[in-house]
């Protein structure tokens, strides 16, 4: 059965068609004798308009098979006989730049010499725009707001900088304060690469996360056995950060047992691993950080006076996001490149209203809650910019401290004049697509108000 199928003459040219991946085969003179209909797809030509033409109609950047003279072989197909995941760039028939993957084989003759050549392509173009997409984004880390992977070109970012660069030259412990969602993480790497430890292990564990015993076995390492499920010895992360840095996130929430444990670490450099009496000796720089206020739980008998004054030889405060609002617009359009990129959306702007709503808001999220808000609104958004009504609902209606609060409503602000009011009002419920909850939230009146105002005025 098989061989009937391949003595049939119209066997292979049907296989040929089927394949999802375009195929091309060249004679030795450089012309085009086969063209599949997958190729059709990828380069905008028809098979009628190829075949008997040389394969340089393509203009690709990157030929894998013959030069214009049709004789110049490329030297890597020849030695090679052939040539694999080659990327180039073709020019299609309707004028597109297409990016493809080709792999190329040279076919002999019973002599041994050159025939022609089989390539089959592969479109790569959507990843290739990914991909540059992901450089343009590497390329704006370059720029002067960003540092080590905190973003911002405020006043109190540049002072956080500065100090950062500071702290990096010095082996004393650091204690990183900040509220959740700050960056703490992002300014102990930064302390990390910065130091001369900068070639040795960065290991980081947030002691919040585990109970005691779990803790103390991952900071520590344990001996095979010293309690259930310790089914082998393990290294713990202080051992393993020998010549590097230890980051202990959220240090507030350590049981005081294991501050205890801590502190000699620290005062004697060595560790014992659970359940093992053998000391052995480390060289770390620890980083510590919190959202919590350590003199707070020192007085309150939470947190032990001498493991404080051991952790705090420098202290780095992080700045909230409320505090350097003129950075808000540079980090929502940072990570909304981002967001678009990994939602396959093409969303370029923010309005102005939505771009006031969350320069206003007082962030006690912080940057991840700002990431957080972006994500929900590419979801919403239905076009190529981000308005008022695509933002979450909490950016509107949560109530602001008075310290956080933005310009006055605009409530204040319409006059006596039907005319003004009507004017503003339009143009909030345009903005608001109609939304009348969210345009009277932005107004500054109550919904009732607003459908007053709106019969009043004769709004349709």
């Amino acid at each position: 059965m098989i061989d009937k199928f391949l003595q049939n003459p119209q066997f292979l040219p049907e296989v040929f068609e089927t394949m999802r991946d375009g195929l091309m085969v060249i004679d030795n003179e450089g012309y085009i004798q086969l063209f599949n209909r997958a190729a059709e797809e990828m380069t905008g030509y028809k098979k009628e308009e190829v075949i008997g033409k040389k394969c340089t109609l393509f203009n690709c950047d990157s030929c894998v098979t013959l030069n214009e003279s049709g004789r110049e072989r490329n030297s890597q197909l020849v030695k090679f006989g052939a040539v694999y995941n080659r990327e180039c760039t073709i020019r299609s028939g309707d004028g597109r730049s297409v990016r493809l993957l080709k792999n190329a084989v040279v076919v002999r003759d019973n002599n041994g010499e050159i025939i022609g050549t089989v390539e089959s392509m592969t479109d790569i173009t959507s990843f290739y725009k990914k991909e540059m997409e992901l450089q343009d984004i590497k390329q704006e880390l370059r720029q002067e707001y960003w540092f080590m992977g905190l973003l911002g070109k405020s006043v109190p970012m540049q002072r956080l900088y500065e100090h950062i660069r500071n702290a990096a030259q010095s082996e004393a412990p650091a204690l990183i304060c900040g509220e959740s969602g700050s960056g703490k993480n992002l300014v102990a790497y930064a302390l990390h690469k910065l130091s001369r430890r900068k070639e040795g292990p960065f290991l980081q564990m947030n002691c919040a996360a585990l109970n005691e015993q779990l803790l103390e076995s991952e900071l520590f390492g344990h001996k095979k056995g010293s309690f259930t499920g310790a089914v082998s010895d393990r290294v713990g992360r202080f051992e393993a950060s020998n010549r590097g840095t230890i980051f202990l996130d959220e240090i507030g929430d350590m049981p005081m047992t294991m501050q205890v444990k801590l502190l000699r670490v620290l005062e004697e450099k060595v560790v014992e691993r659970v359940g093992d009496h053998e000391p052995i000796p480390v060289d770390i720089r620890l980083i510590s950080a919190t959202n919590k206020d350590l003199n707070s739980l020192m007085s309150s008998g939470k947190f032990r006076e001498d493991l404080l004054y051991r952790i705090n030889s420098i202290i780095i405060k992080v700045p909230p996001l409320r505090e350097r609002r003129e950075d808000i617009p540079l980090i929502a359009f940072h990570y909304l490149k981002k967001i678009s990129a990994v939602n396959n959306k093409d969303i370029r702007s923010i309005s102005p209203p939505a771009m006031e709503t969350l320069i206003n808001f007082p962030w006690p999220g912080n940057v991840r809650r700002l990431i957080n808000a972006l994500e929900h609104s590419a979801v919403t958004c239905k076009n190529d910019t981000i308005d008022l009504s695509d933002l979450p609902d909490y950016l509107i209606h949560e109530k602001m401290p008075e310290a956080a609060k933005g310009p006055e409503p605009i409530k204040n602000q319409l006059g006596s004049d039907n005319s003004l009011d009507r004017d503003k009002i339009l143009s909030m419920l345009s903005q608001c697509k109609g939304n009348k909850t969210l345009a009277a939230k932005h107004l500054g009146i109550s919904r009732v108000t607003l459908w007053k105002k709106i019969k009043t005025l004769g709004i349709e």
